[in-house]
């Protein structure tokens, strides 16, 4: 079962600073994901985002739950919000309930130093100005050396690897994807909190369509819905 709790808290503490990125999904109000592990569905993942003006925001919510026999192992559930201003990042909160365990981050930028200032459950500390708070939906990812916990705030430095272009089927339609491979730069992690994550990105709109990674099962997340 701790296996299990690891594995999962890799996921998603990668899960920001990002540039004018963001405007590659200014017509997107609605993204929705399901939980797969071991190929049983287990949950989702959805975003809501809200224009005002030159602000976006970004109210994520994340509820699954793994099962045996009936029993419930393991629960988990999330939420978030994720604020830019004129395309560039301005502030993230997010709160955790980890299996009955509470975890949060707040994330703002202080324009003075030119740095983000981190309020962690795991890290209260600071973070160069182009560090990431893992949030899948947002494709700059693959241009970060170094992410923060979605979750907690713990700093993890990351080698994201171009695997190529394929044709992914999802829910019956096929996307030409681009598809990128995340992960530890730190070899002497513990094989139990090292992330390796692959991530597939649609070639044309960057809409994220699909996450997969192997620990103590198969994990996917898949794109459901979009509006």
């Amino acid at each position: 079962m701790k296996k299990i709790i690891l594995s999962i808290a890799i996921f998603f503490l990668i899960n920001t600073h990002s540039s004018s990125h963001v405007n590659h999904y200014s017509k997107y109000s609605y993204l929705e994901y399901e939980l797969f592990r071991n190929n049983s569905s287990i949950g989702y993942h959805k975003y809501d985002f809200n224009r005002d003006g030159q602000t976006l925001t970004i109210r994520s919510e994340v509820n699954f739950k793994i099962t045996k026999l009936g029993v419930d192992l393991y629960k988990y559930f999330a939420e978030s919000k994720e604020v830019y201003k004129d395309n560039k990042f301005f502030q993230f909160n997010s709160t955790t309930n980890q299996n009955k365990k509470e975890k949060y981050v707040n994330i703002r930028v202080n324009p003075n130093l030119k740095e983000l200032i981190i309020d962690g459950s795991s890290y209260k500390g600071s973070a160069p100005l182009d560090s990431i708070p893992g949030t899948w939906w947002n494709h700059e990812m693959v241009q970060a050396k170094k992410q923060i916990s979605a979750i907690s705030g713990r700093i993890i430095e990351q080698t994201v690897t171009f695997k190529g272009k394929e044709a992914i089927k999802i829910g019956g339609k096929t996307y030409n994807a681009l598809h990128f491979n995340f992960k530890s730069s730190d070899e002497t992690l513990p094989d139990s909190k090292k992330l390796n994550t692959d991530i597939w990105y649609d070639e044309n709109t960057k809409l994220w369509l699909k996450a997969a990674f192997d620990k103590t099962g198969y994990w996917e997340y898949r794109l459901k819905n979009y509006k």
